[in-house]
């Protein structure tokens, strides 16, 4: 049997600002290190054969802090890698909703239909992360795969068997678990969205964003 764990990084400054972050390579904050720290531990008496992530900093340094305490191998991975927002990357939500009004409604009620301007679709990312999954479950063992909101929520609709529609009906919390067991040629979902390690922290939960 193969276990997928499906992991998003931790809080970044553009996140808990609202900031469409995309390709930009920004780092944790503070909160997200202590994040990852805490989720490291919480994994701490599982066996993970290996840690997969998306090669932006923040991913990255979720993916080393968690197998920094596994001894096992981190691979960057291009196909975990932040959907592409283009021409919205790095602007606030504010003034994308004032700046994009018909595309801003449509990637809220209708996500699978947008294409970014200069960016990718949720199908590309679909796509990218399906590639990477199909090599995965040839081998047995648990495995770590560190990346974003966008991409989790693709690859938990995709393993669920649910088109990108769906988008909207799953909520993927900073450092938040996703677990899938891969036996019989079938996907079952068996924990979501966990971040019941991060109580000590006592923070609030910020948006879905």
């Amino acid at each position: 049997m193969t276990k997928i764990l499906l992991i998003r990084h931790g809080d970044t400054d553009w996140n808990v600002e609202e900031i469409f972050r995309g390709r930009a390579d920004i780092e944790l904050n503070e909160t997200g290190i202590k994040q990852a720290e805490l989720l490291a531990k919480y994994l701490e008496d599982v066996s993970l054969e290996a840690v997969y992530t998306s090669p932006l900093k923040r991913a990255l340094k979720t993916a080393e802090i968690i197998a920094s305490s596994h001894n096992a191998d981190v691979t960057s991975s291009q196909e975990l890698i932040d959907f592409d927002y283009g021409e919205w990357q790095g602007l606030s939500n504010d003034t994308v909703k004032d700046k994009y009004k018909a595309l801003y409604e449509k990637w809220m009620k209708k996500p699978h239909l947008v294409i970014m301007p200069k960016g990718e679709s949720l199908d590309d990312v679909r796509k990218r992360g399906l590639r990477l999954i199909d090599r995965i479950i040839k081998n047995e063992g648990t495995v770590a795969l560190v990346s974003h909101r966008v991409v989790g929520k693709v690859l938990i609709c995709a393993l669920l068997g649910l088109d990108n529609s769906h988008f909207w009906n799953i909520r993927l919390d900073t450092c938040g678990i996703t677990t899938f067991a891969y036996e019989k040629g079938r996907f079952v979902l068996t924990s979501h969205n966990d971040t019941s390690f991060l109580r000590p922290l006592k923070k609030a939960v910020v948006s879905d964003f």
